[in-house]
């Protein structure tokens, strides 16, 4: 879920205020007995079965820390199963959030608070909790059966493996079906609102607003109205539970961001959510109808849930038989005029790859959006990796070279896909943007642009003849270019006069008639390739503050927050390093090559086994050093910091 809220430095109600908002029926101590700790930021990770609604629970904690106006970074983590093997470490489903009161950039390395739903939840998360932190578990949960299927002999509650930790065993269930006695449920149907009842404990802990949870409830539930108000009370149920219990002393204030983001209005943003309205922003800027063929694939499949909904901005959505038939579909869109675009992911680029080639010998605009996971084959369907780049890059008979954009963030997946969009339009191309599953489900705050500050993306259509024949007859030449992008003429079908034959068999220069000759398939794959040389892309920028570090760490796509994250330590540590971060890897900023020979040493981070160090080796004659991981889970930033703090001593 995300949710709109003003800008933090203007509109954030003082954390005081807001630490006093609870559900109707929560009672703050008259006294104010309970103890209030100020933090500066904290990492929570909801934990469960795939069926206890982790990802829902993390999804409205967030946007009501959103809404509350802490910077933040979510991080979902879920089976590939619909329904997962109940009980089971496979089956488990979680939700990490990190939120602050300054800027932030990653979904943090370890919880600060864990909450275990099951054992199952307990061992396949505890590794990652530190000493110290907290950890709030289903005490109802950990009976023979369920402890047994993840070979507990004994409770992990009872036997001291937990001393070190701040345990607070809480009955969720047998709370949440006590709670919920009035509304004649049974007791299967109560069960499922344990999870509202964590949220609102948590919801107390750490001070969230929740009125937008209960509207969001009944809307949710707005059929079922006796649903909608169990999972309400549930809610307010657990609030009360951290308001009166011994357990829970202290409760923790984390004001907001005032001072991270620039004045403006804010929502929080997941990276599907955003390349969708950066979709629909572009084709409004193009003044073109949007065009999506597609076939479901995860993680990409959210961007066409979300463009069925906006028919009223020009998007027609196609859900196609197959992977081949939505690329077919979106070509044919481009060929008729529409800013087209086919979503997928590495399995569904493979089987587009004949029909992208096509688009490259038709010089059609197209967006192909790859939402990178973990492969090869169907690999891992939910997990995250960076492993498509030299597919992206290579992988179509031929020589046919494609432009390839890359964002960072969630919130930069709007700019990506209005950059993408603007290198397809005017060059006449298709376009891969590779984002991946950390950007498409993880959130962060984005500041809604104002229109006067989005790119005019209008293009001119082809409307006459463009060529004087020796004998001064006008005709069309479908492959006469523009001097400049070398770009063809986008000419609409139906227009008369300037009929013209498509298709994948070589064309003749300038005329587009079906060629063999030698020297012009010699010269129209130069040209296709020069086109991609020369599309115009910024600079790449260097962070580099003391100006003499020797050592640059590059990066490209999601690893931004990670490195980032790993720089300001190794900086804060006192030594010196610089950082820089491509968008676009085909073509390369120019310079590219300057910046890389200005240093000794330069690591590249990729969640693969070292792609874009291969295509760096090879372009630039760098000897690049490569750090990689292929887990299907983000870089964690202490893990980053300690492979630079060596790159830079060795």
């Amino acid at each position: 879920m995300t949710s709109q809220v003003s800008s933090p430095a203007e509109q954030a109600e003082p954390a005081d205020q807001q630490s006093g908002r609870m559900p109707a029926g929560g009672q703050r101590a008259a006294d104010g007995g309970k103890e209030v700790r100020r933090l500066d930021r904290v990492i929570i990770r909801f934990a469960g079965d795939s069926g206890d609604g982790m990802q829902l629970t993390g999804d409205r904690f967030t946007s009501e820390t959103a809404s509350f106006g802490n910077d933040l970074s979510t991080l979902p983590n879920f089976p590939a199963e619909i329904r997962a093997p109940a009980g089971t470490l496979p089956g488990v489903s979680s939700f990490q959030l990190h939120f602050a009161d300054h800027d932030i950039l990653t979904p943090g390395d370890a919880p600060n608070v864990l909450v275990a739903m099951n054992p199952a939840a307990l061992k396949a998360n505890l590794p990652d909790v530190p000493r110290g932190a907290e950890i709030i578990v289903n005490t109802d949960e950990f009976t023979k059966r369920p402890m047994a299927k993840v070979g507990y002999d004994q409770s992990p509650l009872e036997d001291g493996s937990l001393d070190g930790y701040q345990v607070h065993p809480v009955p969720l269930t047998t709370l949440t079906i006590e709670a919920l006695k009035e509304f004649g449920l049974s007791r299967k149907e109560a069960e499922r609102s344990k999870n509202m009842f964590a949220l609102g404990l948590l919801s107390w802990m750490y001070h969230r607003p929740t009125e937008s949870t209960e509207k969001f409830l009944r809307q949710k539930f707005a059929k079922k109205p006796q649903i909608a108000e169990a999972n309400v009370a549930a809610f307010r149920a657990g609030w009360n539970f951290g308001e009166t219990t011994e357990d829970f002393a202290v409760s923790y204030e984390v004001a907001p961001a005032t001072t991270a983001f620039p004045t403006g209005t804010y929502r929080n943003i997941s990276g599907n959510l955003a390349l969708s309205y950066g979709l629909i922003a572009a084709s409004r800027q193009a003044d073109l109808p949007l065009f999506l063929g597609s076939y479901p694939i995860t993680p990409a499949s959210d961007i066409l849930h979300e463009l069925s909904k906006h028919k009223n901005f020009g998007v027609r959505s196609f859900q196609a038989e197959d992977e081949i038939a939505g690329i077919g579909a979106a070509l044919g869109a481009a060929f008729g005029g529409s800013l087209a675009v086919t979503t997928t992911s590495g399995p569904g680029v493979a089987l587009k790859s004949e029909t992208i080639g096509l688009a490259v010998s038709l010089e059609l605009p197209l967006l192909v959006i790859d939402i990178q996971r973990g492969g090869p084959s169907t690999g891992l369907p939910t997990k995250t990796e960076q492993a498509d780049l030299l597919q992206a890059m290579y992988g179509r008979n031929g020589e046919a070279p494609v432009p390839i954009v890359a964002p960072r963030t969630p919130a930069d997946c709007f700019d990506a896909a209005l950059d993408a969009a603007r290198i397809a339009l005017t060059y006449r191309t298709p376009v891969f943007l590779l984002s991946d599953g950390y950007l498409a489900n993880g959130s962060e705050p984005w500041r809604v642009p104002e229109v006067d500050e989005l790119p005019d993306l209008r293009v001119r259509f082809a409307t006459g003849p463009n060529h004087v024949l020796a004998d001064g007859t006008e005709v069309f030449w479908p492959y006469k270019r523009d001097p400049e992008t070398l770009a063809r003429p986008w000419a609409v079908p139906g227009t008369p006069g300037l009929e013209h034959r498509i298709g994948g068999i070589e064309k003749q220069d300038g005329t587009g008639n079906i060629s063999y000759d030698p020297a012009n398939h010699d010269h129209m794959v130069r040209v296709r390739q020069a086109k991609v040389d020369g599309i115009a892309v910024p600079d790449v920028e260097v962070d580099d503050p003391t100006g003499d570090a020797r050592t640059l760490v590059l990066g490209w796509g999601s690893t931004y927050g990670p490195i980032t994250a790993a720089v300001r330590r190794v900086r804060a540590a006192g030594d010196r390093i610089a950082q820089a971060h491509l968008r676009h890897l085909n073509p390369f900023p120019a310079n590219l090559g300057t910046v890389l020979e200005g240093y000794e040493k330069v690591v590249v981070p990729e969640m693969n086994l070292g792609q874009l160090a291969t295509l760096l080796r090879a372009r630039y004659l760098v000897d690049t050093r490569s750090f990689t991981q292929v887990r299907g889970l983000p870089f964690k930033a202490e893990q980053l910091a300690t492979a630079l703090k060596e790159a830079i001593d060795d």
